[in-house]
């Protein structure tokens, strides 16, 4: 009935259902027409515009004077911009930045990341043959070498390493927040990119051990990184391979948005030497966005879920699939705690046996 043409004209014009209808419509429109907004930020991001307007609010030709456009095309971007609640539109023809806008200048990491979509846009050119598995290799996947099984060099590290770290820096904190670290006396960050999560462990931490472990190539540029930030006699970068088991020593690990890069078994057998190398008590911490997360499932299932399909390894979990996979692991226990912001992140914290749980 909703499908046909005659009861949707028939429910736009009827009072008690014509709210329903239009905001239907909206939804269905928005859908069809979402590559646009994006690529409408995109715009504003690469021309710099929430920066130039933080500065204070403007006239349309001034912005297009700084913004090197065309009066009237420089208005269709501002007029968009401001649609998408990116920008707020003034009396007299001047525009000034809205929350939106302030919140991607506040976090570098949105830029980058909506950057970086250009290569995810190319791989669901035809979203059908990324479904079946005919397209060939994705960029994506040439993107994340490791996510193919194939070596990463330094260079290759470098453009992903610098958008985990972007990534991680957003969140680090609400992790941190939801997890009492206060009793850990050495944390190993593994996947840890280029550093971001175990530098802001690192102030919460004063005087405890402190390790990143990642992919050989990966933890040089990051200990070059925190180097330059004066940590290199506070964190230990050690570069291997998880499969080969790793270092021990440490009371706690942390995996932050890993596991769901990784198919389901190399996902159990991350998680199994990560149980492997805790002591009796040791508890792991466990942060990325989940799918089935309520009030954002496009984000864990929608949106990761074809990242992920694109990237060629991994999936978005639920919470209750990954407890599951914890169990598998060997850990004894497995709880939720909350975060600020549930759709970037959330935290399950694992117990190995040998203690009760915090």
């Amino acid at each position: 009935m909703v499908a046909s043409p005659r009861f949707q004209r028939w429910a736009a014009g009827f009072p008690l259902t014509r709210g329903i209808a239009r905001r239907n419509t909206r939804q269905l429109f928005d859908l069809c027409a979402g590559f646009v907004y994006a690529q409408i930020l995109a715009a504003c991001i690469r021309l710099n515009l929430f920066a130039i307007l933080a500065e204070g609010p403007a006239t349309d030709e001034a912005l297009a004077r700084r913004l090197g456009l065309p009066p009237e095309r420089a208005r269709t971007l501002l007029r968009g911009a401001a649609s998408l609640g990116l920008l707020r539109a003034l009396p007299g023809g001047r525009y000034a930045l809205a929350d939106l806008g302030a919140a991607v200048l506040g976090n570098p990491g949105i830029g980058a990341m909506v950057e970086h979509h250009a290569l995810l846009y190319a791989d669901l050119s035809d979203p059908v043959a990324l479904l079946r598995g005919e397209g060939g290799r994705t960029r994506l996947s040439s993107y994340w070498p490791y996510a193919g099984g194939d070596p990463v060099e330094p260079g290759a590290a470098a453009p992903y390493g610098a958008l985990m770290g972007t990534s991680q820096a957003m969140i680090a904190g609400d992790i941190l927040d939801a997890c009492d670290v206060t009793g850990i006396g050495h944390l190993m960050d593994v996947g840890g990119g280029e550093g971001a999560f175990i530098e802001a462990a690192a102030a919460r931490l004063p005087d405890r051990r402190l390790t990143l472990f990642d992919l050989p190539s990966v933890a040089e540029r990051a200990r070059a990184r925190l180097g330059a930030a004066g940590l290199s006699g506070r964190i230990t970068c050690h570069g291997g391979d998880f499969h080969d088991g790793l270092p021990p020593g440490a009371d706690a690990i942390s995996l932050v948005r890993v596991v769901h890069d990784h198919d389901d078994g190399p996902a159990l057998g991350l998680l199994r030497a990560v149980h492997a190398a805790l002591p009796p008590g040791g508890r792991l911490i466990l942060a990325e966005p989940m799918a089935g997360t309520p009030g954002a499932e496009p984000v864990g299932d929608a949106y990761f879920g074809f990242y992920l399909l694109a990237m060629g390894s991994g999936r978005p979990r639920t919470a209750a699939e990954l407890e599951a996979m914890l169990r598998a692991a060997g850990f004894a226990s497995v709880r939720e705690r909350r975060t600020r912001r549930p759709l970037l992140a959330r935290v399950l914290l694992a117990h190995k046996s040998g203690t009760e749980a915090s």
